[in-house]
């Protein structure tokens, strides 16, 4: 006897209650999509868990009825990661929002799937520490090391992965381990964080997170340098490495996004190719720093160089770069973002920026170059008519072209986003046999395919 929708849900609500379970229309669509491009799906049932326990129970349901389930943050992927196109359960992880417990002596924090980095950072701020990864969207902590994500200030603190600790995570036979511990380093074991981080739910559901945090520096100062090219903006930024600054934010903005800036976020700022920069530390050691960069940058024919110590004048600053996709979309009503997400070598940074731009402009398609530039990643924000499917082409004939270019030199079809259904066929190029024992990782873990089936790799039932 087959199954029915209603004999999953009776079976959901004997172990949750009948608001943690529900079918509702609204919700379902809510949990459709995420902010990308790509297509939506509605899930069957979405499951609000509150524990680690009905976690584990869903996933045994979801084994019974041998259907699968899609781990849910707060929908602010970009490659169609929780999609559930194979329809099934979404299990929504807000309800698990619970900063379990701060260890600032330790410089660790536990916590709970479902808090948001901005709700973390409220709470770390009494304590005088701060979670460092910032991809400028407010996401779930497990969203984010689902994704391996980074942004802003992964120059200088690093990428998601390199926060994470320990891990508890649910597999798909519903037991559950602990990939790590509260050291700060071992030699025991596979390295298990390295694997779950970046998994984008294929491999189980965390539960629980332990990360690295830090203390509030003392001094910030940002600044705001314009460029007559964008590619003197780039060769200055790897001046400013090489020289051993230490930087902790450089995002590049060019010039039409410095307009889209302007329209958006009501600024006056210089129309140039731009970087926007910060650093930290005492005020002693920084006031040197910033003569050395100014040194340097004027050697890369910068136009105006504008600096901001004042908190209000920062976070505008910050907020104008973070709401940049916002601000695009805001401007060109109708349209749908699609964001492209390469990564380079530092050395080929520059000549990769050069030939987006020049791709982009010869398939005449609207659109501007942002990027994380001090460690090699960038962005295309492309303005998309779906409706379209002459411009939806070209916009994925672009998007290929940059892949290839970052493949052939060394780099990533993803910096930060990560693969979803979006890069999944990029994945061989770029990790050849590699890719087959992610696959047999993959049908170890979790061989009926139940977690986020046909996402990141390809289902080998």
């Amino acid at each position: 006897m087959i199954a029915t929708n209603e004999d999953v849900v009776s079976a959901l609500r004997s172990v949750l209650s009948e608001s943690q379970v529900t079918t509702n229309q609204t919700i379902l669509e809510q949990h459709s999509s995420d902010e990308s491009y790509h297509s939506s799906s509605l899930p069957d049932i979405v499951v609000f868990p509150t524990t680690t326990e009905e976690v584990r129970k869903t996933i045994n349901i979801a084994n019974q009825f041998n259907i699968p389930i899609v781990p849910f943050g707060r929908g602010t992927s970009l490659e169609g990661h929780v999609i559930p196109y194979d329809h099934g359960i979404t299990m929504d992880f807000s309800n698990m929002n619970k900063i379990i417990e701060v260890r600032d002596k330790d410089f660790l924090v536990k916590v709970q799937p479902g808090v948001t980095r901005s709700q973390l950072n409220k709470e770390l701020k009494k304590y005088g520490l701060f979670f460092s990864v910032d991809p400028g969207a407010d996401a779930t902590l497990g969203g984010m090391a689902a994704t391996n994500a980074s942004g802003t200030t992964s120059v200088k603190y690093g990428v998601m992965r390199d926060q994470v600790r320990d891990l508890e995570v649910v597999l798909a036979d519903g037991t559950v381990i602990h990939t790590g511990n509260l050291a700060a380093k071992s030699s025991s074991g596979y390295h298990l964080n390295g694997l779950f981080v970046g998994s984008e739910g294929t491999l189980g559901c965390f539960t629980e997170l332990t990360l690295k945090v830090y203390g509030i520096p003392e001094h910030i100062v940002a600044a705001r340098a314009s460029f007559q090219t964008v590619n003197d903006a780039v060769e200055a930024v790897v001046s400013i490495l090489q020289a051993g600054i230490p930087i902790a934010r450089v995002e590049l903005v060019d010039e039409p996004s410095m307009k889209q800036v302007n329209l958006h976020s009501q600024t006056a700022y210089a129309e140039q190719p731009t970087l926007f920069l910060e650093f930290q530390g005492n005020e002693a050691g920084l006031q040197q720093d910033v003569e050395f960069m100014k040194e340097l940058v004027a050697e890369h024919n910068c136009q105006h160089i504008e600096f901001e110590t004042d908190t209000a004048a920062r976070n505008q600053l910050w907020e104008a770069r973070h709401n940049l996709a916002y601000a695009y979309v805001h401007g060109h009503p109708g349209k749908k973002l699609m964001v492209t997400d390469v990564c380079l070598p530092i050395s080929e940074l520059a000549g990769a920026v050069e030939h987006a731009r020049t791709a982009l402009n010869s398939f005449a398609l609207t659109g501007g170059i942002v990027g994380h530039v001090g460690d090699g990643n960038f962005h295309v924000l492309l303005m998309i008519d779906m409706t379209d499917t002459a411009e939806i082409k070209k916009a994925d004939d672009f998007n290929e072209l940059i892949v290839m270019y970052a493949l052939e030199r060394g780099g990533t079809c993803t910096g930060e986003h990560g693969v979803g259904i979006g890069k999944q066929k990029y994945q061989e190029q770029e990790h050849g046999k590699a890719l087959l024992v992610m696959e047999k990782i993959k049908q170890a873990l979790d061989p009926d395919a139940l977690f986020n089936p046909n996402k990141l790799v390809k289902n080998k039932k």
